[in-house]
């Protein structure tokens, strides 16, 4: 089975950035702001969750995606897939690559975020590398079928609870913020307790927000080195 786009707008074929994670959910709480503040600068931007969810304690399949295309309305994204693979069971396999890889041939972004590699949760400590070889793989023209592609950056969102390391750079989302925590209580069926949840999504961007002197904020970590051509002109930490 293919990934399939979101039915509510037509495939802009060609998308300036795209996040992918596991589990519907996982985008917005992880780089939710960044992704809310790139669409505002008026880039394409899109998400791909791997699986549908179906293992998850609470909600089904059927209500996590109706929440998920909500909480893609709210964030503004221009398109949202998926690629039907086995919640609880994502592995690195050609079969599983090749489907990620449809979708980065289809969407051609520029710039790719990913999970970081830290993670409890197997599904996703898997994607990362399961998506980082499909963009290898994705700009082989011998490679399976469609025009080759491969993206020009790729971006990890940094995991405070299980780095140790401190992000690379952190991206200011306090004007983005309240889009961010609805697009996450969007996901009723999996926070009960919204109230609660709000607070503690404030207060992890918060801690990234200190780091650079903002309210709130997201972090990342760049794992290849990076040419710098002009060191005057560097952005730094408004503190």
């Amino acid at each position: 089975t293919t990934a399939r786009p979101s039915p509510r707008k037509p495939d802009p074929m060609r998308l300036d950035l795209m996040a992918f994670a596991a589990h519907r959910d996982d985008i917005e709480i992880t780089c939710g702001g960044t992704l809310i503040r790139m669409a505002e600068k008026g880039y394409a931007v899109g998400a791909c969750d791997l699986t549908q969810g179906e293992m998850g304690t609470l909600g089904s399949a059927a209500e996590r995606r109706a929440e998920a295309e909500e909480a893609a309305r709210i964030m503004g994204l221009a398109v949202r897939v998926n690629c039907e693979l086995p919640d609880a069971g994502v592995f690195n396999v050609r079969e599983y690559q090749t489907r990620v890889m449809e979708v980065l041939r289809r969407y051609r972004p520029r710039t790719v975020l990913l999970p970081g590699f830290e993670q409890r949760h197997p599904d996703h400590r898997v994607t990362p590398q399961l998506v980082f070889d499909a963009c290898f793989f994705s700009g082989l023209r011998k490679f399976g079928s469609g025009e080759p592609h491969r993206p020009h950056k790729i971006l990890y969102c940094h995991n405070a609870t299980y780095e140790d390391r401190r992000p690379t750079f952190v991206v200011d989302v306090t004007a983005q913020m309240d889009k961010k925590v609805a697009a996450v209580l969007a996901y009723r069926s999996q926070f009960p307790e919204p109230e609660r949840m709000a607070e503690w999504l404030r207060a992890r961007a918060r801690t990234y927000g200190m780091l650079v002197g903002c309210t709130y904020g997201e972090g990342f970590v760049q794992r290849e080195v990076m040419q710098v051509d002009d060191v005057v002109a560097l952005p730094v930490a408004s503190m």
